[in-house]
């Protein structure tokens, strides 16, 4: 995770909020804190294996902002005693592909991987918990997440019938969603 905030104190906000957001059944994939003028920026990036829609990122942003309120009531200090904004977003489609559980999820993308210092483009056809199976040039290629590089989804705005089959019709819309927006909502805290 990341922050330009003091390791303890993204250390103590991480340790309130995850559990908040696994508790609504996604994962906190990043989080960071940094100064913005007078205020913090908490950015909370949030997925799950079904994505996530704005609906559930407002649900998800209104839970955070209440545990975060409920402890700066209770221990000024978390943000920094300065007030905050929150903001809860998903990852977006730029976000590298560097945990077993991303791979999952893009199932069917094409995606942009090192793989032992050769530059990779191939479609995901299969990912389990120890490797990703990937199309390149119509052939399978099995890799161990171990030999992988970050992987990047290359955005597609029409993809192959293929590759769309065995996923929702809505995936091609979607994916332009995802390119023109990461879906972020923005919370005022008070944080005095």
């Amino acid at each position: 995770m990341s922050s330009g905030a003091p390791a303890g104190q993204r250390a103590r906000i991480a340790a309130l909020v995850e559990p908040v957001v696994t508790g609504a059944g996604y994962d906190l994939e990043d989080l960071s804190v940094s100064q913005a003028g007078r205020r913090s920026l908490v950015r909370v990036v949030v997925d799950g294996d079904g994505g996530i829609s704005l609906d559930d990122i407002a649900v998800v942003s209104r839970a955070v902002s209440a545990a975060l309120d409920d402890a700066e009531a209770a221990d000024n200090a978390l943000t920094g005693r300065s007030p905050y904004t929150l903001e809860v977003t998903s990852p977006g489609v730029d976000r590298p592909l560097t945990l077993p559980r991303h791979w999952v999820r893009n199932a069917g993308r094409l995606v942009k991987v090192t793989i032992a210092g050769e530059s990779v483009t191939g479609r995901i056809t299969a990912a389990s918990a120890d490797s990703v199976t990937l199309e390149v040039a119509g052939s399978p290629r099995e890799v161990p997440y171990a030999q992988l590089g970050h992987g990047s989804v290359q955005v597609e705005f029409a993809r192959p019938k293929s590759a769309a089959a065995d996923t929702d019709p809505d995936d091609e819309i979607d994916e332009i969603d995802d390119a023109a927006d990461t879906g972020s909502t923005d919370e005022e805290g008070d944080g005095a």
